[in-house]
C-alpha cells in the first residue's frame, strides 16, 4: 500500500522544503523504493507559465508539456525520476476543476464550498495517477499561517483520518534562528509554528530545524517537549555548502530510521550512499576554475535560471573545475564596444531563454563579442534565435532582420509557426491566452552526422524539452546559412530549426530547446559537458 509523506514549512518562507523533499525522495529511491514527489502550490494562477521569473523563479517544463514550479526541477535532479504534469497542482487548477464540475451539474445542486468540495479535489489530486509507488512525497507550498494554504492543510489532515496514521507521515520544516548578540538559539518561532499546525489539527511526526550551526541537546530537548515530540523526532538541519550535501546530512541525522519506525518497516533496506558521497567529494577537491558570463533579463534573481545554474555546476564537477557564474543584465550591453570591454576577460558567454524585445539588443551585442573574439558561446531558446539575428544582420542588406515578437518587420527571420505557414500573412496570437500558445514539452530533433552537435550527443536523434512561441522561419534558411550559421538540427519533418552552429568558430552553438532541464548531478547534460570543456581549452590557450 502506498504511503504518503507530507512536508510543510513554518516561521519563514524559502527554508528549502523543495530540497528537503528531494533529499528524502533520493534517499528512499537509493534504498530501492518506488517514489513519486509532488508539489501543491497555494497560488491562484493555473500554472507559473505567465508569472514573472524575477518574482517566482524559473518555470520548469516536464516531458509531457506542463509548466510547473521550479521545485519539480529539484525533484528530478535529486532522484532522476521524470516529473509529470500531475505532479504539480495549484489552487487555480483546483478551483477550475471544481467550477467545471459545478457547471456540469456534477454536484447535483449542492452548495459548493471549500469543505468538502475543494478539499476533496485536493485529495483526489494527491492520490491521482499512481502506479504502485511505495512512497508519495507531497510538498505543501507556502508557510503555515498563510490563508492561501489552509485548504491544502485541511485536505492532508483529512487524509490522515481516512488513510490512517501508519500510511501517512507529517514532516514540518522550521527555522531556529541564532542571535549572535545574545549567543543563543531561539526556539520560540518553532514552538509557535507547531502550535499553529496543532490548531489546524495536524501533529507533526518529525520536526526538521533549519539552523546556521548545530545547537545543543538542551535546546533540542526543549523543542521536543513544547512541540509534543520525542527527542529523536527533532532533527537538526545545518546549512550546507551545496544543496547536494543535504541527503547525506539528513541520513546522518537518522531520518530514514524515523520513517521506517513510523511505517513499521521491519526489514531495513540497504541504502547506496556512494553516488552522493562521490559527487560531494569531487566538489570538495576542485582545484581549477573557469568563468562563464550569462547575459539575460532576469538576472536580479538567480533562481530565474535555476536549472541553468545547476546544469553548469553538474558539468563543472564532471570536468573537475569550479564554474564561476557571472550574471549580467543584458540592458547593460547597449553598444558593442562597451560589451567587448565587459566580456573580454570571460571564458565563455551564455545567452539563455527569455521573452520580449526589452534587452534583446544587449544580448545581440554579447553574441557579437563571442562571435568576433572567438569566445565559446551557447545560446538557448531565445538565445539561439538572437544569435541567428545577429549573424544575419552582419550581412549587407539584411540589417532589418528581426522577429515578429518585436512587431512588424519586412524580414521576419523569427516568427510564430502559423505566421509563416498560412499564406505568408502575419497573424497575431491570442494575448488573452498566453499560457496556451507555446510549444511545450519533449520533442524529437534530427542531427546532421558531420556536425559538432552529433559529436556531442553521439547519435542522430535526440529528445529535448521546449518552451517557446516563436520559431526560426524556414523560408530564410538560405540567408541564415550565408551568414556563417550552419543548421545542424531539425524537427523530424525538416521544417523547424532546432540547432545551429558556426563553422568558423571553435565552439558556437545555439539550441531551440532547454537542455538544462534534463541535467542531473549523476548524469550531466552532454551539451554543458562540451561547453565547459571548451571554456577550459579557451582559458588554457589564452594563458
Amino acid at each position: 500500500m502506498t504511503k504518503f509523506i507530507f512536508i510543510t514549512g513554518g516561521v519563514v518562507s524559502s527554508l528549502g522544503k523543495g530540497i528537503v523533499s528531494s533529499s528524502i525522495a533520493s534517499l528512499l529511491s537509493l534504498s530501492n523504493f518506488k517514489v513519486r514527489v509532488r508539489k501543491l502550490d497555494p497560488y491562484l494562477n493555473i500554472d507559473p507559465g505567465t508569472m514573472n521569473p524575477s518574482q517566482h523563479g524559473e518555470v520548469f517544463v516536464t516531458d509531457d508539456g506542463a509548466e510547473t514550479d521550479m521545485d519539480l526541477g529539484h525533484y528530478e535532479r535529486f532522484t532522476g525520476i521524470i516529473a509529470k504534469k500531475n505532479d504539480n497542482i495549484t489552487t487555480g487548477k483546483i478551483y477550475s476543476e471544481v467550477l467545471k464540475k459545478e457547471r456540469k451539474g456534477d454536484y447535483l445542486g449542492s452548495t459548493v464550498q471549500v469543505i468538502p468540495h475543494v478539499t476533496n479535489e485536493i485529495k483526489n489530486f494527491i492520490k491521482k495517477d499512481l502506479k504502485k509507488e511505495d512512497y508519495v512525497i507531497c510538498e505543501i507550498g507556502g508557510t503555515v499561517g498563510d490563508i492561501e494554504s489552509l485548504p491544502f492543510l485541511e485536505a492532508i489532515r483529512q487524509l490522515r483520518n481516512e488513510l490512517g496514521k501508519k500510511s501517512t507521515y507529517f514532516i514540518h520544516l522550521t527555522l531556529v534562528p541564532y542571535l549572535s548578540a545574545a549567543n543563543e538559539f531561539k526556539t520560540k518561532p518553532t514552538q509557535h509554528s507547531v502550535k499553529e499546525l496543532l490548531g489546524l489539527g495536524i501533529q507533526p511526526d518529525l520536526l526538521l530545524c533549519r539552523t546556521e550551526k548545530s545547537f545543543d541537546d538542551e535546546a533540542r530537548k526543549k523543542i521536543s517537549q513544547f512541540c509534543n515530540l520525542s527527542f529523536d523526532s527533532v532533527i537538526i538541519v545545518e546549512n550546507a555548502n551545496i544543496i547536494y550535501e543535504v541527503p547525506l546530512k539528513l541520513h546522518s541525522q537518522g531520518i530514514l530510521k524515523q520513517l521506517y519506525n513510523h511505517f513499521d518497516i521491519k526489514k531495513i533496506p540497504k541504502l547506496n550512499q556512494k553516488p552522493w558521497k562521490s559527487f560531494v567529494n569531487k566538489f570538495s577537491n576542485l582545484k581549477n576554475e573557469v568563468d562563464v558570463t550569462i547575459v539575460g533579463k532576469y538576472t536580479n534573481l538567480s533562481e530565474s535560471y535555476k536549472s541553468l545554474n545547476e546544469a553548469l555546476f553538474h558539468s563543472g564537477i564532471k570536468n573537475n573545475v569550479k564554474v564561476n557564474v557571472k550574471w549580467l543584465d543584458s540592458r547593460l550591453f547597449d553598444n558593442y564596444n562597451k560589451s567587448k570591454k565587459i566580456l573580454s576577460n570571460t571564458n565563455g558567454i551564455l545567452v539563455p531563454g527569455g521573452f520580449g524585445e526589452d534587452g534583446s539588443i544587449g544580448k545581440e551585442n554579447a553574441i557579437k563579442v563571442a562571435r568576433k573574439m572567438k569566445i565559446p558561446f551557447l545560446g538557448i531558446c531565445f538565445g539561439m534565435q538572437l544569435c541567428i539575428l545577429e549573424s544575419v544582420k552582419s550581412l549587407k542588406g539584411y540589417e532589418k532582420a528581426s522577429s515578429t515578437e518585436f512587431g512588424n518587420t519586412t524580414l521576419p527571420i523569427i516568427s510564430m509557426l502559423h505566421e509563416w505557414t498560412k499564406d505568408k500573412k502575419i497573424l497575431k496570437h491570442d494575448k488573452q491566452n498566453l499560457g496556451g500558445s507555446m510549444r511545450l514539452g519533449a520533442y524529437v530533433s534530427k542531427l546532421k552526422k558531420e556536425s559538432r552537435i552529433f559529436k556531442i550527443y553521439k547519435k542522430t536523434e535526440i529528445k529535448e524539452r521546449h518552451r517557446h512561441r516563436y520559431e526560426v522561419n524556414y523560408n530564410f534558411i538560405d540567408i541564415i546559412e550565408k551568414s556563417g550559421i550552419s543548421v545542424t538540427g531539425f524537427s523530424p519533418d525538416g521544417n523547424l530549426v532546432e540547432i545551429v552552429e558556426r563553422i568558423d568558430h571553435p565552439w558556437f552553438i545555439g539550441v531551440q530547446f532547454h537542455p538544462e532541464l534534463k541535467s542531473t548531478p549523476f548524469n550531466p547534460h552532454p551539451i554543458f559537458n562540451s561547453f565547459i570543456d571548451a571554456l577550459i581549452k579557451f582559458k588554457n590557450e589564452k594563458n
